[in-house]
């Protein structure tokens, strides 16, 4: 089975094909979309931190000097949410909007978070027992991370039922080759988003609280404040990369567990920390992450010319046999893990912490005592998507 991200039954197992890609090179052209794909842990994590790569070329070019077209003038609302995101700004624009965002984003935010994030997974724990099971995904996994995004921006939870749906929509712009019915739906969750957030900041800005928004709108230094559009784009952001990776840990972890029963057997309240990281590597919920290339550079004999478009594969990575012993193996007390899953170098994930937390969490409150072993009912799908990989339920019972 070779690379195919629109093939399911890679999409179900892509590690054979990853096993063969890092035997062919370091730097591999994919026809299919105009990409050149990097397998290998060195490169990769390199990669990341290169700054002859970025998120984007606008902050050094225009879209004709790069040799590329514009977006579609339809699919502007996305962009403009998107472009503004600490995710795709590059320096200097990038240090400043991480640096005021980091501001009002500490990890005493998170401290204060932590009873709320280990009762709310007690309590929809104690749903899915009450039901005697139930999908794992929609009762325990998407609820947790989102109420939590919500109780730090400050959004009433008469309206946080909203979130992931806005949410669902923007991130099917980030597959391989959207096409035009997902680029329409992330717009108008876009536009629908956006407006929501000037709402609650035009709120906050009258009578500010103890949420983010709040530190946000205060957030400054010599050189300002964020704009507008710099917040409401951190906001989606937090709430688009805070929960999709966290709800995807959590139901590819269980699938994970359920499969190596031995595992499941010996993991307690003390492996929970490094058996947490362990599943983001085994089965990483990010599986590529594409970087333009701003000025030419060599991986391997490979020269990649600027304006090409490089697809760093993280699930290929945190397999490499090069870098990690045993890499298909799941070992839930691994010590050496330096694992990809959060990214590195400037863009790495400012919500790592959080997602730990509401990790160790939602595990802990399934393996506590006096919870019976969850048991699976059947065999999960995997959703459509091969960038963002997750499944499509994960039924259990008690």
């Amino acid at each position: 089975m070779g690379f195919d991200p629109w093939d399911a039954a890679f999409v179900a197992d892509p590690y054979p094909a990853y096993r063969e890609l890092r035997e062919q090179g370091r730097a591999l052209w994919w026809e299919a979309t105009g990409q050149w794909l990097v397998p290998h842990y060195a490169d990769v994590s390199a990669l990341l931190r290169d700054r002859r790569l970025g998120r984007t070329y606008l902050h050094r070019f225009s879209h004709e000097e790069f040799g590329r077209e514009a977006p579609p003038p339809g699919h502007e609302p996305f962009h403009v949410l998107n472009d503004n995101g600490l995710l795709d700004l590059e320096d200097p624009a990038h240090a400043r909007v991480r640096r005021l965002v980091s501001k009002a984003f500490t990890p005493r935010t998170v401290e204060q978070l932590a009873p709320a994030v280990d009762r709310m997974a007690r309590d929809l724990v104690g749903r899915l027992l009450a039901d005697g099971g139930g999908d794992l995904l929609t009762v325990v996994a998407e609820p947790l991370p989102v109420a939590m995004i919500a109780e730090l921006l400050g959004v009433p939870e008469s309206d946080r039922a909203l979130l992931r749906p806005w949410s669902a929509d923007i991130c099917g712009m980030y597959e391989l080759r959207p096409d035009e019915e997902t680029a329409r739906r992330a717009v108008r969750a876009s536009e629908e988003f956006s407006a929501y957030l000037r709402g609650l900041i035009a709120e906050r800005r009258k009578e500010p609280g103890e949420d983010l928004i709040s530190g946000l709108i205060a957030a400054h230094d010599d050189e300002g404040r964020l704009s507008e559009q710099e917040m409401i784009s951190t906001c989606v952001l937090l709430l688009n990369a805070g929960h999709e990776a966290t709800v995807n840990t959590t139901v590819n972890g269980w699938w994970a567990l359920f499969r190596h029963p031995e595992q499941l057997a010996s993991l307690d309240s003390e492996k929970l920390s490094t058996a947490v990281d362990e599943l983001m590597r085994y089965d990483t919920p990010l599986q590529l992450f594409e970087r333009w290339v701003l000025d030419d550079l060599r991986v391997g004999d490979t020269v990649i010319p600027r304006g090409a478009e490089v697809a760093l594969l993280f699930g290929s990575a945190n397999r490499d046999p090069a870098r990690f012993e045993r890499p298909d193996a799941l070992d839930l007390v691994r010590a050496d893990n330096p694992h990809l899953s959060f990214g590195a170098g400037i863009h790495y994930c400012l919500g790592a912490p959080l997602a730990r937390r509401e990790l160790t969490a939602s595990f802990g409150a399934l393996l506590a005592d006096g919870v019976p072993p969850l048991k699976l009912v059947r065999e999960p799908r995997w959703r459509d998507g091969y960038v963002i990989r997750g499944l499509d339920e994960l039924l259990v019972e008690f």
